[in-house]
């Protein structure tokens, strides 16, 4: 039997303290750790901490959450038991988004979960449906509708029974933290928000007319 450990992130981001304010609940990311030291963090989310665009797959470190003058940051925590053949099919799905070149990030399907529940795009995740995924491989859990229309608090409760812990996580330096906190230009911030929108846009409308024939 193994483990592996889905974590709920109060994020000190801009976005995260204003989704707070307006759900009177503190989680705002999730990610899933292979280990219980909770060092290594495998999800969906920005590349880099200036260009919230930019994003796809990531493995994200404590000093990723506790960036600049933070010195921890508030988790909770817990402990899947799983087989060793899940353990398997999750470590192919998490390889399998890794290496895979065409992999983005799920913007719109993030924007529109209060209203439309969550869809897919081909070759997308977000960190909800990258979690919610791990969750349907493992076996562990009873989930009664499709895992991209799970959101954070919804797996929260889902997963209640394998509760580990919560509080502070206190920082650790990480080899990437400097470039992953590096300013970016302006330019910069426009070409790839511009990209990532357009390519995402366009993938949405090759699906829909896929459907359409």
């Amino acid at each position: 039997m193994k483990r592996i450990y889905i974590c709920l992130v109060a994020a000190h981001t801009g976005l995260g303290q204003c989704v707070r304010r307006f759900s009177d609940y503190p989680y705002t990311h999730i990610a899933v750790s292979l280990d219980a030291s909770l060092t290594d963090f495998v999800t969906y989310s920005r590349r880099r901490h200036s260009l919230p665009l930019d994003a796809g797959f990531m493995h994200e470190y404590r000093d990723y959450y506790a960036f600049g003058a933070h010195s921890s940051v508030q988790m909770k925590v817990f402990a899947l038991p799983v087989s060793e053949a899940a353990y398997a099919r999750i470590l192919r799905f998490i390889h399998d988004c890794e290496t895979d070149e065409a992999q983005m990030f799920n913007l719109f399907s993030m924007v529109t979960m209060p209203v439309v529940h969550g869809f897919r795009i081909e070759k997308t995740h977000n960190c909800m449906s990258f979690t919610a995924r791990i969750l349907a491989l493992s076996g562990a859990v009873q989930m009664d509708k499709p895992y991209w229309r799970y959101d954070i608090r919804e797996m929260d409760a889902l997963l209640t029974p394998y509760f580990w812990q919560e509080g502070k996580l206190r920082r650790k330096p990480s080899p990437g933290y400097h470039r992953y906190m590096e300013a970016v230009t302006l330019s910069e911030t426009i070409r790839v928000s511009a990209g990532t929108l357009l390519t995402l846009t366009k993938r949405c409308l090759t699906a829909h007319s896929r459907n359409e024939d």
